[in-house]
């Protein structure tokens, strides 16, 4: 058992649980220069043994000196050291401890796997479940980072989207500027329109005024005497043109 102790490794003092664990990380406090140094991984199983409780790591340090036979050699003369010197006194205890440790054994030989198997199954459950948490924390994040690209596109089409919106506007505005010159203009010609008409209406009946001023003053400047010669006149100028027309026609 203190050889257990002495030469127990790292990776089997990690895998006896929490309590190992916290021994392991506190060594790592008080031996390692860097206090914040991250803790190795534990490991899922432990370190080998031989014989259900000697640690390899014992025939491992034993073995270049005194080769295979080594670890036995010295752990027979350890027991019989002990023994000989009354050091360890065999007593009705030892045989009780003796067919403990045998039904101890027993059990763990026995049912030992099928207990093995019922807590890999546990642990199995428990990584699955934080598996699938992590699986869905994972497609969340996924998801949230494609949502965040999207935004981002949808931010640079926005842009895009205001720039087309600006040159409607302006558009609108040149539209509506033109209109205006052209409803401006519109207005100037009728304007002007209606000053050329005006114009032309005076114009007009200043000339009918002028004319029928001129012809109401020949009406009345001609006496009767010249009416009835200019009639006379008339009549003579129709026979003459009668006696032609009678001649051109009995040619």
């Amino acid at each position: 058992m203190l050889s257990r102790l002495v030469f127990l490794s790292a990776n089997a003092v990690k895998s006896s649980g929490p309590l190992g664990a916290g021994l392991v990380q506190l060594s790592h406090l008080h031996t390692s220069p860097n206090s914040q140094a991250p803790v190795p991984a534990l490991p899922e199983k432990g370190g080998k043994t031989r014989h259900g409780i000697i640690p390899e790591e014992l025939f491992q340090l034993l073995y270049p000196k005194t080769g295979v036979t080594g670890p036995y050699v010295l752990g027979a003369g350890l027991l019989t050291y002990i023994l000989s010197k009354e050091i360890y006194i065999i007593n009705h205890e030892t045989f009780a401890a003796a067919c403990m440790g045998t039904v101890i054994i027993y059990g763990v030989r026995k049912f030992g796997p099928d207990v093995a198997a019922f807590a890999d199954k546990l642990n199995e459950e428990k990584v699955q479940k934080a598996q699938e948490v992590k699986d869905l924390a994972m497609t969340s994040l996924a998801q949230a980072i494609q949502d965040e690209k999207k935004e981002q596109w949808r931010a640079e089409g926005r842009q895009m989207l205001f720039d087309a919106k600006r040159n409607n506007v302006a558009m609108l505005l040149e539209t509506n500027h033109r209109e205006r010159v052209h409803m401006v203009t519109n207005e100037v010609k009728k304007r002007l329109d209606y000053q050329i008409a005006l114009q032309t209406l005076h114009r007009r009946m200043e000339q009918e005024h002028m004319v029928n001023w001129v012809e109401k003053n020949v009406v009345t400047s001609i006496t009767p005497q010249q009416e009835k010669a200019s009639i006379a006149k008339c009549i003579t100028d129709l026979k003459v043109l009668a006696k032609v027309q009678q001649a051109k026609t009995a040619k």
